[in-house]
């Protein structure tokens, strides 16, 4: 059997689906208050001082700290069904329905959330390796189970739950320099559509 592993937004949407998320589940006065209150962590990203990861996970504790979980998996499955099949890359998922054919197994590998990726990954028959949201007393707390799942992480992540040396070829596919951890473990490397013969990406 072989496996191939993709990273989700940017390579199998044509968008960034965990902002528009977060955007979508809060309303309008607490957008713009987050816009206040999240300027200076904006403006050091912007200016390379700020890492993507640690943005989105101040975001999330701003956003989500304190709401319950049962509303967030409802935002999450309506985002599943509605949203998401509007910014699908068609030939991403022609690819990722070429792999089932086969007989691959598939692995989604995101940064972005599960509370919405797992059921979209469970209505197309792929496994999930995402971002997993902490709740205590059926309530968020704004904080992440394991961590953020980017850059290396996304590696060590993937290393910790599955034995690569069972596939027979490991085909990964990413669109970022997120993604190149990622794209190292694989036998042949997709990035952003075209195979790669070496990572230069």
């Amino acid at each position: 059997m072989n496996l191939a592993l993709f990273d989700f937004d940017g390579t199998i949407t044509h968008s960034d689906t965990f902002t528009a998320f977060v955007k979508g589940a809060v309303s309008a006065r607490q957008r713009r208050w987050g816009r206040v209150v999240l300027a200076p962590s904006v403006m050091g990203y912007r200016m390379g001082l700020v890492k993507a990861t640690t943005i989105r996970q101040r975001l999330i504790k701003f956003a989500f700290k304190n709401v319950t979980s049962a509303r967030l998996e409802a935002l999450g499955r309506d985002y599943a069904e509605n949203y998401l099949p509007t910014v699908l890359r068609t030939e991403a998922v022609e690819r990722m329905h070429w792999h089932k054919q086969r007989g691959d197994r598939i692995v989604v590998v995101s940064a972005s959330l599960e509370v919405y990726l797992k059921p979209w990954c469970h209505a197309m028959g792929v496994e999930l390796i995402g971002v997993q949201l902490e709740t205590i007393d059926s309530r968020l707390t704004g904080n992440y189970v394991d961590g953020d799942c980017t850059g290396l992480a996304k590696a060590e992540r993937v290393k910790s739950h599955l034995e690569l040396s069972d596939y027979g070829t490991i085909f990964a596919y990413g669109d970022t320099a997120e993604d190149h951890a990622l794209l190292a473990l694989a036998d042949r490397k997709f990035y952003r559509g075209r195979e790669l013969t070496k990572l230069q990406v």
